[in-house]
Formats: C-alpha cells, structure tokens, sequence
C-alpha cells in the first residue's frame, strides 16, 4: 500500500446545507486534488492503470478530486478526504487474475444431453395427438 498523501493538495470551502451559523462562517468541506500524471510515487505502468480504471473519477488535465463535507471539523474531513482517495488509487491498481479457459468435462457434456433428451420425452409426451 502506497503512501502519496505528500503529493496531495487541499482545498477548502463552506460547505452546504443546514447547520446555521456554523456553515456560514467556516470552511469545513475539503477537496483534496492529486495530479495523476505528475506522480512521482508510480511508475509509468501504474499511472496507466490507475488512469484506466479511474476514468471516470479524473478530469482532463490528470487530476483526481475529491470533495468531503461530512463532518463539522476541517481536520477531520481532511483526514477522510485522505484516507478516502488512498483506498480508491490503492483498489485501482489492483489487477484482476486473468481467466484461464476451460472445457466441460466428458461426464458433464454427457449428463447435459441425457438431461435434455428426458426433457424433449416429458415435453413430447403432453402433445395433444388426436386419434387418427
């Protein structure tokens, strides 16, 4: 688990909705803002996946953001806003183990069409056949 908490910048802002005078006056929603493309904590490789899997998290220029306003404290919605965008990047790099392609089996091949043709006899059976 990589840590480039040292590359992120923060912003701050007031932060919506109800909450009164508190909301009015203080700054306590956080964006926190990483240039993807300017790491220098990932390799080429790994700011290729990351920007893959991320697409839709970074804009334009290469940057990922992301705003927090949960709690009251700017303190603590920057410590979420880090730990929130460390788990995303870290979960973006992880790679999916490739699929290896496998046959059925000769048992299985066999039991599916023995399992059909008592299907097709139950099925031929409810016809309605008029006498002739």
């Amino acid at each position: 688990m990589k840590n480039f908490s040292t590359e992120l910048t923060y912003k701050t802002s007031r932060s919506s909705g109800a909450g009164g005078q508190n909301v009015n006056k203080v700054e306590t929603s956080v964006t926190v803002i990483w240039n993807v493309s300017e790491s220098r904590f990932f390799s080429d490789e790994e700011k290729e996946l990351i920007s893959k899997k991320l697409k839709n998290r970074i804009n334009t220029d290469g940057i990922l953001q992301l705003s927090v306003s949960e709690s009251r404290t700017q303190y603590q919605n920057k410590k979420i806003a880090t730990q929130r965008i460390l788990e995303i990047v870290n979960t973006s790099l992880i790679r999916p183990k490739s699929r290896k392609a496998t046959k059925p089996s000769k048992a299985q091949i066999a039991k599916r069409i023995e399992n059909k043709k008592k299907l097709s006899e139950k099925k031929e059976s409810r016809r309605f056949r008029p006498d002739r």
